[in-house]
């Protein structure tokens, strides 16, 4: 009875939250809601991303040591004595009001945009005669995406910041920003009208694939070195410990199924390895650079000749590869600030938005590919 209860009572919490930007939609003219929604919904789980960041780099990941709710109830008002008591037991430990609240805030942002893709699928449910039946498979592949994060954020507490878990987490939570993003960029209505759509294609898509591909590779080294604390084993730049090559420790650095600080076989993590895995971090950046830039030139060549559309997501993408730089390098030189790490995830997802979306002008046959409604 009492699991009734709070599951209830953090669904209704959901469709509060959820309730705010509804409002806000219905009130608003222009397009359909459905449009308007898929565009909601891809600015909410980027928020997600980096409020997941503020959580993880508040030490705020346990502030509420149980999953869904916080002992047992559905917010910290309900759990003040327990949590009290926790803080007072260990005044510095993962468990105090205020890490309490980030970790439910996180949660119920989490469980916000559960609601939002479950009213999105009745949408899109509702609009089948209209749109065919594409936007409502999509749809339900993102509910069991979101539901797979769900799961991720339920191991993340109860297998204690595991990092791989923590790692798959944040990879998942981009995952559903891109797939959101490139089903909200879709001209459903153009694809069931009567009448031809023309667009030019001039980007390649297999350079795009590869430069997402490398993308993704980075951000899950960046999230090893975040979720194993290891932003400053290296505390100089460029160099680590003073040093163009470090001492290094693969096997022990990038062992995945592990507890956090410890190793595969239950020791504490050398610093070696903590070497290693910030290290290795560092050393991808530089192919990073080098395909986002060469993408980047090739995207602006078309947007100069071709596709004006496009110089926007370039200009985004040069600020972009900027920032993370700037950020980078700010987390080692200034030990890790708050704002510059929060900045660098926040650029992380920033830049795979901006991809998907210059995935809208790419083409796997040809540069000039003319895309076309059905007739």
């Amino acid at each position: 009875m009492n699991s009734l209860i709070l599951f209830g009572e953090l669904a209704a919490i959901a469709m509060l939250f959820a309730g705010l930007p509804l409002t806000y939609l219905l009130t608003r003219p222009g397009y359909d809601l459905f449009q308007k929604l898929n565009w909601v919904l891809v600015f909410m789980t980027f928020d997600l991303i980096v409020f997941g960041a503020f959580t993880r780099l508040t030490d705020s990941g346990l502030g509420c040591p149980d999953w869904p709710g916080c002992y047992g109830t559905s917010n910290p008002w309900h759990a003040i004595g327990d949590i009290q008591l926790a803080q007072t037991a260990m005044p510095s430990g993962p468990v105090t009001v205020l890490k309490a609240w980030i970790e439910m805030i996180h949660r119920y942002i989490a469980m916000m945009v559960g609601a939002l893709i479950l009213v999105q699928l009745s949408l899109a449910w509702s609009k089948v005669k209209s749109l065919g039946k594409a936007p409502l498979l999509g749809s339900v592949g993102l509910l069991g995406l979101v539901c797979i994060q769900g799961a991720f954020g339920a191991w993340t507490v109860t297998l204690k910041l595991q990092p791989i878990i923590v790692t798959l987490h944040l990879l998942l939570a981009l995952a559903l920003l891109a797939c959101l993003t490139a089903y909200a960029q879709q001209a459903w209505s153009e694809k069931n009208s009567a009448q031809a759509i023309a667009r030019v294609k001039p980007l390649s898509a297999k350079l795009l694939c590869f430069a997402l591909m490398i993308l993704g590779s980075q951000i899950f080294l960046g999230a090893w070195v975040s979720t194993n604390y290891a932003v400053l084993a290296c505390p100089d730049f460029p160099t680590c410990m003073g040093a163009i090559w470090p001492d290094t420790s693969w096997q022990e650095g990038f062992a995945l199924w592990r507890p956090l600080g410890l190793t595969a076989h239950g020791e504490s993590i050398s610093p070696t390895a903590l070497q290693t895995i910030h290290w290795a971090h560092r050393v991808f950046a530089i192919a990073v650079v080098l395909t986002l830039g060469f993408l980047t030139w090739n995207a602006w060549q078309e947007a100069v000749h071709r596709q004006p559309q496009l110089k926007p997501f370039v200009r985004l993408l040069i600020l972009l590869l900027f920032l993370q730089l700037i950020t980078g390098i700010s987390n080692v030189v200034f030990q890790w600030p708050l704002f510059a790490a929060l900045l660098h995830t926040a650029g992380s997802a920033a830049l795979v938005f901006c991809l998907v979306r210059l995935s809208y002008w790419a083409s796997w046959k040809s540069p000039l590919l003319i895309d076309r409604a059905a007739l």
